[in-house]
């Protein structure tokens, strides 16, 4: 898919794995993210892994990561495909309009959030644009610990529509 990518989203894209260039784009526009520590981890096309850890701004009362900071993780996985999906197709309004959140494990260590649904939001974008008509797209998010184990699951309603 990386051939259809435009090339400012393949500028953004290198943007988001700096980072520097990460930190000021938490900063300067989720600052939550910056606060929480959280890192984008790897990032394509297809795939987005995103990182929360377990410290003194991310822990709870019970010892285990506060459940914003991994929703919060959880949403950038999807939400910087979505991004990636738009950037250079001209201006594509998102939303996020439903959010479920599942919690299997104690969040404790580094969480690593992933979502594999590049395809699938490109494809609902493309037709945000094609019909102008808005288009809502399910994606997943999984959290796993540094065991590899199930920590949490998040399921992310999006809204595209087109604006152009």
């Amino acid at each position: 898919m990386m051939d259809h990518l435009h090339p400012s989203a393949q500028k953004t894209m290198k943007n988001l794995l700096s980072p520097w260039k990460l930190k000021g784009f938490f900063w300067t526009q989720l600052p939550s993210l910056f606060f929480w520590k959280v890192r984008v981890e790897y990032l394509d096309a297809n795939r987005a892994e995103v990182s929360v850890p377990f410290n003194r701004n991310t822990k709870n009362p019970f010892q285990s990561i506060y459940f914003a900071a991994q929703t919060g993780a959880a949403e950038l996985s999807t939400g910087i495909l979505a991004l990636i999906a738009i950037e250079g197709r001209g201006k594509v309004s998102m939303l996020v309009t439903e959010m479920k959140s599942s919690f299997y494990k104690k969040a404790k260590g580094k969480i690593v959030f992933r979502c594999e649904e590049g395809k699938a939001v490109f494809d609902c974008i493309t037709k945000a644009i094609e019909t102008g008509e808005a288009q809502k797209l399910i994606m997943i998010s999984e959290g796993k610990n540094e065991a590899g184990e199930l920590v949490t699951r998040v399921e992310i309603e999006w809204s595209f529509k087109s604006k152009g």
